[in-house]
């Protein structure tokens, strides 16, 4: 499949990227917003890049595509217009695009806690977003994954994972972003992964193991 990948130069996409480049099922086709991103992720094993914003029309960024994965994110250093911009209102923007073009699947980044600004008060703006972008999807009609990642961290991948459909605490636990890369490209060959939005994160089971008992 020819797979998209929203955030491509983003820390997770990077990883994405590379892990599809590696692939020998599909092909990594790489969204970025600064053409100067492009040879670095051609690196990484991208097949193609494709230059769209987010928070403009996205429509020739999915044509020709199979499958997209979003892993954009404003970043921790915006504020929270920038957020809805892009983790609320981009995601919905690619969501509508891929609908139009018909796109086969369609796979969320999205956040522990996400649509419950609760479950992590200092990042209530940014769950809330999460949470309108994970039920733009839901609603839309497309084949989707959500996948919801406790705190993300730069450890070394384990290759292993706890997937619930929601934990209760997430305290002292975190994830390495490889771990979530690997879970989110495992996902495009499982067909009982499709319809699926799950919580993630570090735990004593094979990927593909936990993936299969969904």
């Amino acid at each position: 499949m020819k797979v998209l990948i929203a955030g491509a130069n983003g820390h997770t996409g990077r990883l994405i990227v590379e892990l599809l480049g590696k692939s020998n099922r599909h092909e990594a086709y790489a969204m970025i917003r600064d053409a100067a991103q492009a040879e670095k992720l051609k690196q990484l094993g991208a097949k193609e890049t494709i230059l769209a914003d987010l928070e403009k029309d996205v429509s020739h960024a999915v044509k020709g595509i199979d499958a997209v994965i979003f892993a954009a994110g404003s970043g921790s250093h915006t504020g929270p217009d920038k957020t809805i911009s892009v983790d609320q209102e981009g995601a919905k923007r690619l969501i509508d695009a891929a609908k139009k073009e018909g796109i086969s699947h369609f796979i969320m980044l999205s956040s522990y806690g996400s649509g419950n600004p609760d479950a992590l008060p200092n990042l209530a703006h940014y769950l809330k977003a999460k949470g309108e972008a994970d039920r733009y999807l839901i609603e839309s009609g497309l084949t989707y994954t959500i996948v919801r990642p406790g705190y993300l961290s730069f450890e070394p991948p384990t290759g292993k994972v706890e997937i619930a459909e929601h934990f209760e605490s997430i305290v002292g636990r975190d994830i390495p972003r490889g771990d979530v890369a690997q879970v989110i490209v495992s996902c495009l060959d499982m067909e009982n992964t499709k319809n699926k939005t799950f919580e993630l994160l570090s735990g004593n089971q094979p990927i593909q193991d936990a993936l299969k008992a969904l």
